[in-house]
């Protein structure tokens, strides 16, 4: 006899990764997945995504998880997934069976050097896993990487604009908390990372697993061990207001950048991203 509430074995059993991954998304993001355009922009910080709906006068969408808005004019999607690896690897791993040409992270970080500014921005290279999560896409040896194409594209667009920028390797850490840990500091400055955040590493390995072609750009947001360059409530309205929409329409003019790249067949796309193998689109 069926019961209430009970959830059929043989249905369960019938469900794809890629029905799975799209009911996910539309429950998260609050649309459907025929919204999402070919270029795509992450992010950490909905204001971000106000700012881009509200520049565009386009609405803002909202899931149980993710906040959303789509420009057709663009042809850009941008998301906010959140904090920390694990929403990281879940948005890759999601958004990666769309038919996404190019993404990249908007995300900030805490410079690690002297000469570094807030609101300088910082192109990732690599990261330093130490974050736990991209553990269950390789193994600890396997370096995380950015793509090269997308980077590649970041660096034209931020000398066209004679923007300043560092380029460098981030350390990805999960321990949020961590600006008055000695022994974690001490651990920090021994990797000689230039940067620290909390996702880069996870988007970089989940991104190179399931082949999405995802790039960075990182805004620097603090300077964390300087006597007085912990980041406040105060420094971070500060951030946004000084430096956002700047961070934004670089992203955008970044996307458009590595299209065209794209199109000319520049080395670093994955295959699928330039009508040259099979796409696990939605």
């Amino acid at each position: 006899m069926w019961k209430k509430g009970a959830t059929s074995m043989s249905e369960s059993e019938h469900v794809t990764e890629q029905q799975f991954a799209k009911d996910t998304l539309e429950r998260y993001a609050g649309c459907e997945v025929g919204d999402f355009h070919s270029n795509l922009l992450l992010t950490n910080f909905p204001r971000y995504v106000d700012y881009f709906a509200q520049s565009r006068s386009i609405p803002i969408i909202e899931g149980s998880m993710f906040k959303v808005a789509h420009s057709a004019k663009d042809d850009i999607s941008i998301l906010d997934f959140k904090i920390g690896s694990p929403a990281a690897a879940l948005v890759v791993d999601l958004c990666s069976f769309l038919p996404i040409k190019t993404s990249l992270l908007l995300g900030m970080c805490g410079g690690l050097r002297r000469r570094y500014q807030v609101g300088d921005y910082l192109v990732p290279v690599a990261s330093i896993r130490d974050e736990g999560t991209s553990d269950f896409y390789f193994p600890k040896e396997v370096p995380a990487l950015a793509n090269f194409l997308m980077q590649k594209a970041v660096t034209e667009v931020l000398e066209s604009q004679k923007a300043l920028y560092h380029i460098g390797i981030t350390y990805t850490t999960n321990m949020r908390f961590w600006e008055f840990n000695e022994e974690f500091k001490s651990r920090l400055k021994a990797t000689k990372a230039q940067a620290i955040e909390m996702e880069c590493a996870t988007l970089f390995s989940a991104s190179y697993k399931r082949k999405l072609t995802l790039g960075a750009l990182l805004l620097v947001s603090d300077l964390p061990l300087n006597a007085d360059g912990v980041k406040t409530k105060r420094s971070s309205a500060s951030v946004y207001d000084r430096y956002m929409a700047d961070h934004v329409e670089k992203g955008v003019s970044i996307l458009k950048v590595a299209r065209g790249m794209q199109e000319k067949h520049v080395k670093g796309a994955y295959h699928r991203n330039i009508g040259m193998g099979p796409t696990t689109g939605l």
